[in-house]
């Protein structure tokens, strides 16, 4: 029987989406977050707290480039007093410097079941026109995500060129998952199908349930978990529904929610600017699922 979905929720979500863009609360402790940041500091002082500068990271990773994020900052600047105004050049520096981790709100003491893919990013924006006639082509990167099927929340990510495997990513994708939560089982598309993968699973005392080839032959061939997988899979034709394969849809579900929020290409021009901008993304995104912690003043390094 299909769980019917909860719209009031649903919906609440959506709306919790949109309550992050415009929080004005850095007002509050504009001069005593730039004391903190200030204190010690060589060269320099820093103009603008970190928590303004962590909700222009939020509104450019939704809508708006640099250049209108300065006109956006300059047009709130007539209706708020006190509001400076940086220029585009101050908003990337400090943007790109800033230091962004994964942080989903788990249980840690909770056995998650995990779904785990990847999805190709574009690094332009680029039209399909111009990519055809005249055969311009960059090339996308590849986020890989491992996601919690109870909750839908983001848990790990990975990021890697357009050539490399899926099958290559899984274990940095469990072992980070592992630092934040306990996992039970591990679902996955026959990307992960191998040898390696039933080991690593199976070593983390992890279930895998990963789809196996159709042609996979019954033998034992030096991996026990994985003949099992393809005695199971292969001899049950109602095997989905018995080991909950068919919840692998949540990953493919926040792939989708992703590219629908922010675009399927990302902005910055510089790897380590664009893994920092898929994860300011992936936060954004599991702010849909709970109440956004209030932010703590760090010292930020120069």
């Amino acid at each position: 029987m299909v769980e019917a979905r909860n719209w009031i929720q649903y919906n609440q979500t959506l709306v919790k989406r949109g309550s992050v863009l415009l929080d004005l609360d850095f007002l509050k402790n504009w001069k005593e977050e730039l004391n903190v940041l200030n204190s010690g500091k060589v060269g320099g002082r820093f103009l603008y707290p970190q928590s303004f500068i962590s909700l222009l990271a939020v509104l450019h990773a939704y809508i708006l480039p640099y250049r209108q994020l300065e006109g956006f900052i300059a047009a709130l600047a007539g209706h708020v007093e006190g509001l400076k105004v940086p220029d585009y050049t101050t908003i990337w520096w400090r943007v790109t410097k800033t230091p962004i981790t994964l942080d989903p709100q788990v249980d840690p003491n909770q056995q998650l079941t995990i779904a785990v893919d990847s999805s190709g990013i574009k690094v332009s924006n680029r039209g399909e026109w111009l990519r055809d006639k005249w055969k311009l082509r960059k090339g996308f990167i590849k986020i890989h995500l491992a996601v919690d099927i109870a909750t839908g929340q983001i848990v790990s990510l990975e990021i890697s060129d357009e050539k490399v495997g899926d099958n290559k990513k899984l274990k940095p994708l469990i072992r980070k998952a592992k630092q934040k939560v306990s996992i039970k089982k591990v679902l996955g598309d026959g990307a992960y199908d191998s040898k390696a993968s039933f080991r690593f699973l199976a070593n983390q005392n992890i279930e895998p349930v990963i789809r196996v080839r159709k042609n996979s032959s019954f033998r034992f061939k030096g991996c026990l978990v994985r003949r099992e997988a393809v005695v199971f899979q292969l001899q049950n034709p109602d095997w989905k529904k018995q080991s909950g394969y068919g919840q692998r849809w949540k990953v493919e579900a926040a792939f989708s929610c992703l590219k629908r929020c922010f675009g399927d290409y990302i902005c910055a021009t510089k790897y380590a600017n664009m893994v920092n901008e898929l994860i300011m993304k992936s936060n954004l995104y599991n702010l849909s699922f709970y109440e956004p912690k209030p932010p703590i003043v760090t010292k930020q390094q120069t």
